[in-house]
């Protein structure tokens, strides 16, 4: 996979404004999908920001790698274990939007846990480029008590099983997309995985806007 800042803007200009056309859908047909149908609009920041992370490192800016390097983990460690189950409470409905409270808090914790110690413990997280690769380089509080396999198995958790567990077959689909991303990655892509899974979770949320446009035929055949 080329990753490049290139592509991070080119992926980008995709998903922000698809993002919006499928938020928009979202607000005509079935409003209880607009926080899931937002998904490429965050992807679409997230991956702006790793492009101008590549462009810092190549202007040699380090404080500019540092700041756009903590706004990308930002998406990866708190948006997505906390965003991902808050669209899916809004999604279902009785008593199983208890659940998806209990991820959200949990998602909470665990991207509080990830996140927080890098404004503490200088060089807890550090930027290395490949020639097709960021590797972001990072030390866990959660290090210190369990291996990092465990700890990325928790944050997968909270991440995928929202969705592989939604009553919406759409939502379990792209549940299954985003698992597969992360199945290419720990296959082919462990020396960058944070980079490879957050752009392969971003082009997996294209799938939303033909899920929002799905959502507009089946209103439209009643």
């Amino acid at each position: 996979m080329c990753l490049s800042a290139p592509v991070s803007f080119a992926a980008a200009a995709a998903l922000i404004p698809t993002g919006a056309f499928a938020v928009n859908r979202a607000l005509k047909v079935d409003r209880r999908f607009l926080a899931l149908a937002a998904l490429p609009v965050f992807f679409g920041l997230q991956q702006y920001f790793e492009g101008m992370v590549w462009l810092a490192g190549a202007a040699g800016d380090q404080g500019a790698v540092s700041g756009n390097s903590l706004a990308y983990m930002f998406f990866a460690w708190i948006a997505w274990p906390v965003w991902v189950p808050i669209s899916g409470y809004f999604i279902e409905t009785g008593r199983k939007r208890l659940l998806y409270v209990a991820f959200a808090i949990g998602g909470a914790m665990l991207g509080a846990l990830l996140y927080v110690p890098y404004f503490a413990h200088d060089g807890w997280l550090t930027i290395r480029f490949l020639e097709r690769a960021i590797v972001y380089d990072t030390t866990e509080l959660l290090d210190f008590i369990m291996a990092r396999e465990f700890t990325y198995g928790i944050y997968v958790f909270f991440v995928a099983a929202p969705l592989l567990i939604s009553r919406d077959r759409h939502v379990r689909f792209f549940g299954l997309l985003v698992a597969g991303a992360l199945a290419v990655t720990y296959a082919f892509f462990q020396y960058a995985h944070i980079s490879v899974f957050c752009f392969g979770g971003a082009l997996a949320s294209l799938y939303l806007v033909f899920a929002m446009l799905q959502k507009k035929e089946a209103v439209s055949a009643v």
